[in-house]
C-alpha cells in the first residue's frame, strides 16, 4: 500500500509500506476513504514530538470501512463506514474507567505517534469497539472527519476545561482550525461574548462569519488593553490558548478576569513563562489537557442535527496521492489560507 511515512525533521515522503495486519482480538483493519492533516502532525516534522520516530506512518484523524476484524470484536463488522478517533481507548483501564481515555494504558494518542496512523491506504485500530464509531447512512463524511480530532479537541479541551456558559466572556487566543472548532463549539453555551485573537486578517474574517462578537488583530498592539475595554476593565471569564506559542499563553494570562480560568490547547513546544507574582491572588485556574474524545458521541448527534456545521473548516481537498501538496497547502497557511484539508481516495 502506500502511506505518509515520517523519515526524521522536515522529511516526509509519499511511498511504499507493508499493509496492516490485525495484531490482537479487539483490532480492525480499516481501509480509507479521507483523512486529514492535524497541528500536531506539524509539531511532528519539527522534531518536537520525540515519542514518534522515523519509519512512523503519521495521521490519526479520518473515515473509513471496516476490511476486517479480529474474533473480539462483535458490535463491528466488514463494509462498515467507520469514524475514527484520534484516540484508541480500551475502555477498561483506571485511567479510560474515569474517562481520561487519552491516558489509556494501552492506547491515547498512539496513531501517528507511536504506531502506524491514518496517512494511508489501510490503517490497524486497536481496541476498535472503543476507538471507532459507525457513521449514519446519508452523513456527509467529510464532515465526520472534522470529529476525529478537531471538534472533540476544541470542546473538551477549550469549551469544558474552560467552563463557558451562558452569558460569559471568553477570548479565544489564536484562529487556527482549534480555535475555529472552539468557537463553534463554544456556541452550544450561549455566552455573551466571544473575542477572536489572531495576527491573520484571513482568520479573524473567518471568525467573524461563524459567530464571533469581537477580532482583535495582535499584531496591531496593546490587545490586552482592548480586551479590557471591550469587557469594563475586568477581563474575560475564560481564555482559551489555541496557538501553542509563549506568546499566546502570556497574553492569556493577562486577559483573564479574576475568577476566570485559562484554558491551554495548544501543544506547546517550547517553555512557558507563568506570571504567578500577579497572578497569585486572582483566583484563576489553568488547566492543560489531551482531548479525550469523550464529547464525540454527543457531537456526532449534533453535525447529523445540524446544530454544528464543521464543513465549513474545510478549505482544500486533495486526491491520497496528493499527500504532499497537501502538507505543503497546510504547512503554508498563512500565505494559503487553508484551515482543514481533505486528503480521499
Amino acid at each position: 500500500m502506500k502511506a505518509l511515512v515520517y523519515h526524521g525533521p522536515a522529511e516526509i515522503a509519499w511511498e511504499d509500506h507493508p499493509k496492516p495486519v490485525l495484531v490482537d482480538a479487539g483490532d480492525a483493519i480499516v481501509r480509507m476513504l479521507k483523512t486529514t492533516i492535524c497541528g500536531t502532525d506539524l509539531h511532528i516534522l519539527k522534531g518536537e514530538v520525540p515519542t514518534c520516530t522515523p519509519g512512523r506512518v503519521l495521521g490519526h484523524e479520518g473515515v473509513g470501512v471496516i476490511e476486517s476484524v479480529g474474533p473480539g470484536v462483535t458490535t463491528l463488522r466488514p463494509d462498515d463506514h467507520v469514524l475514527i478517533s484520534c484516540i484508541s481507548s480500551c475502555g477498561k483501564c483506571e485511567y479510560c474507567r474515569r474517562g481520561m481515555f487519552s491516558h489509556c494504558a494501552t492506547g491515547g494518542w498512539i496513531l501517528g505517534n507511536t504506531i502506524d496512523g491514518t496517512q494511508a491506504e489501510y490503517v490497524r485500530i486497536p481496541h476498535a469497539e472503543t476507538s471507532l464509531y459507525p457513521i449514519p447512512a446519508g452523513t456527509d463524511e467529510g464532515a465526520m472527519v472534522m470529529l476525529s480530532d478537531i471538534l472533540p479537541t476544541g470542546f473538551e479541551c477549550g469549551v469544558l476545561s474552560g467552563k463557558v456558559a451562558p452569558g460569559s466572556s471568553v477570548a479565544i487566543v489564536g484562529g487556527g482550525p482549534i480555535g475555529l472548532a472552539a468557537l463553534l463549539t463554544a456556541q452550544l453555551y450561549s455566552p455573551a461574548t466571544i473575542i477572536v485573537i489572531d495576527l491573520d486578517e484571513g482568520r479573524l474574517a473567518v471568525a467573524r462569519q461563524f459567530g464571533a462578537n469581537h477580532t482583535l488583530n495582535s499584531a496591531a498592539g496593546d490587545t490586552a488593553a482592548k480586551v479590557l475595554a471591550l469587557t469594563e476593565g475586568r477581563g474575560v471569564d475564560t481564555a482559551i490558548e489555541a496557538a501553542g506559542v509563549p506568546a499566546t499563553f502570556l497574553l492569556c494570562q493577562d486577559i483573564v478576569a479574576p475568577g476566570g480560568i485559562v484554558a491551554n490547547i495548544g501543544v506547546h513546544g517550547k517553555p512557558v513563562e507563568l506570571h504567578l507574582e500577579k497572578l497569585w491572588s486572582q483566583n484563576i485556574a489553568i488547566t492543560t489537557r489531551l482531548v479525550d474524545t469523550v464529547s464525540t458521541p454527543m457531537l456526532l448527534k449534533t453535525v447529523v442535527a445540524g446544530t454544528i456545521d464543521p464543513l465549513r473548516l474545510i478549505t482544500h481537498r486533495f486526491k491520497f496521492d496528493r499527500m504532499l501538496a497537501a502538507y505543503d497547502t497546510f504547512g503554508r497557511a498563512a500565505d494559503t489560507g487553508a484551515l482543514k484539508v481533505i486528503i480521499e481516495t
